[in-house]
């Protein structure tokens, strides 16, 4: 068991087939942390209004995280395109600020975390920052079908993996994705916007998700993190004692046919 000050989380889409729940569930047994982050996309709202999907593993991780607010870690829920959970419940529920508490969890359109070395951390889920996002939603959603296709072939080859033997995770769609020289274009250009809204805010860095690509850089004096995703890649953000961050990529489970339980 490794302990962590903080661990970053986002993009697990709960409810999809291409979410890796099990691999996130061995990973929350075997890692603690003080402060929990969930930065945006945990459970995916939109594909689940087009299609129920919701599997025992997926549940189980639900549990998990509840669990873990109870016995006293401090669990953050930062709203993301597929979950607007702050925007759905504003209306409802009263705020504290710009804070929902639900239960032992809050949530929150972004914050501001501050690592052990004193650094302020802009902690926001990104999608604000995708051009598509704003000007071309129907781009985004034709989008979103090739990408489930996408995630099927890789259904495919991990299954033809495990009964190889192998407990390797490859992503065809992450292949595919930073191969095409726009697609890089695109997430160097997310990187840099994120940056300089950053810098005009006075954070000394960002901690964020959206692009499914796990990175830790500097750009332009700015601390840049993406704490990647548990569709393709399976990493977290964490936060050493220190403050110092590093990305921990997670290995998917020798078992795959049955759920872990929490």
């Amino acid at each position: 068991m490794a302990h962590y000050r903080s661990i970053f989380l986002s993009d697990v889409h709960l409810g999809t087939r291409g979410c890796q729940a099990e691999s996130l569930l061995d990973f929350l047994r075997h890692n603690s942390c003080q402060q929990l982050y969930l930065v945006g996309d945990i459970i995916d709202l939109w594909r689940l209004k087009v299609r129920w999907y919701w599997p025992r593993s997926h549940n189980t991780v639900v549990q998990k995280v509840l669990r873990l607010a109870r016995s006293g870690v401090t669990v953050r829920y930062i709203r993301g395109n597929h979950d607007p959970v702050y925007e759905l419940l504003s209306d409802y529920v009263q705020t504290q600020g710009n804070t929902i508490a639900l239960g032992d969890i809050a949530i929150l359109q972004e914050a501001v975390h501050e690592t052990a070395d004193g650094k302020k951390l802009w902690v926001i889920h990104g999608d604000q920052f995708d051009a598509a996002m704003r000007y071309a939603t129907w781009l985004i959603h034709m989008g979103d079908h090739g990408y489930t296709l996408l995630l099927w072939f890789n259904r495919l080859l991990q299954s033809a993996f495990r009964h190889l033997g192998l407990r390797r995770h490859w992503s065809l769609s992450a292949y595919i994705k930073y191969r095409v020289k726009k697609a890089v274009q695109f997430i160097n250009d997310y990187e840099h916007l994120l940056a300089e809204e950053t810098s005009r805010r006075g954070y000394a860095g960002v901690v964020c998700g959206h692009i499914h690509h796990a990175e830790q850089k500097i750009i332009d004096g700015i601390l840049y993190y993406n704490d990647g995703d548990w569709v393709e890649s399976c990493t977290a953000l964490v936060e050493h004692a220190d403050g110092r961050m590093e990305i921990v990529h997670w290995p998917v489970p020798l078992r795959f046919d049955q759920d872990i339980a929490a």
